[in-house]
């Protein structure tokens, strides 16, 4: 069975990249291998991880591109050499234009840390997401995995988790939790899903 060829785009430390990486070696995600992270942050920790687990990393920087055309289309050479099947975004801090997503349709998955349709669309990101949560006083938050569209955080709902929200919980615990709880468990079963389909 060929393995469908998965990358990675991250901006940051890459506790999910991690989640990923684990669920790989422990058997979780079978049918797909992460081949490749891309990152748009040369400092990012999440390349390290990438290294230690023998992956390929590349960075691509819109600064030095000029523009966010020219830094999609660096990408999408990159997922063209790597021959890469499934695109993850693991905390990756760069809305990716509709021009990029509808080249790949149902193909590009995202993890959202709240239950979709709360809490998320544009300038809700991090911390911000369990800010809001708390702030509305919601009792059950949690993660969604969903495929990525124009539309940020629009697309099809793929799998959801929730988390209950504790009465001494401030954003930085809620967010622990929700990745905890969530997001390292759902991220790596709807990467197997969506793998075990192509």
């Amino acid at each position: 069975m060929t393995k469908a060829r998965i990358a990675v785009l991250v901006s940051g430390g890459g506790t999910n990249l991690q989640a990923l990486i684990d669920a790989q070696s422990s058997g979780i995600i079978h049918s797909g291998e992460i081949t490749l992270v891309i990152s748009n942050n040369a400092g990012a920790y999440a390349l390290q991880r990438a290294e230690k687990a023998g992956i390929a990393t590349e960075v691509v920087l819109k600064k030095e591109l000029g523009s966010q055309a020219a830094f999609e289309e660096r990408i999408k050479e990159l997922l063209t050499v790597y021959q890469i099947d499934i695109i993850v975004l693991a905390g990756f801090m760069s809305i990716l234009s509709e021009t990029f997503t509808s080249c790949y349709p149902k193909r590009i998955l995202n993890v959202h840390p709240s239950l979709i349709p709360s809490f998320c669309g544009e300038g809700f990101y991090g911390l911000r997401v369990h800010e809001a949560a708390l702030n509305y006083g919601v009792k059950v938050t949690g993660a969604t995995v969903h495929f990525v569209n124009e539309i940020p955080d629009g697309g099809e709902i793929i799998l959801q988790k929730a988390v209950e929200i504790q009465p001494d919980d401030t954003p930085e615990t809620l967010q622990k939790r929700v990745m905890e709880q969530a997001e390292w468990k759902i991220l790596p079963a709807a990467v197997e899903q969506v793998c075990s389909m192509l």
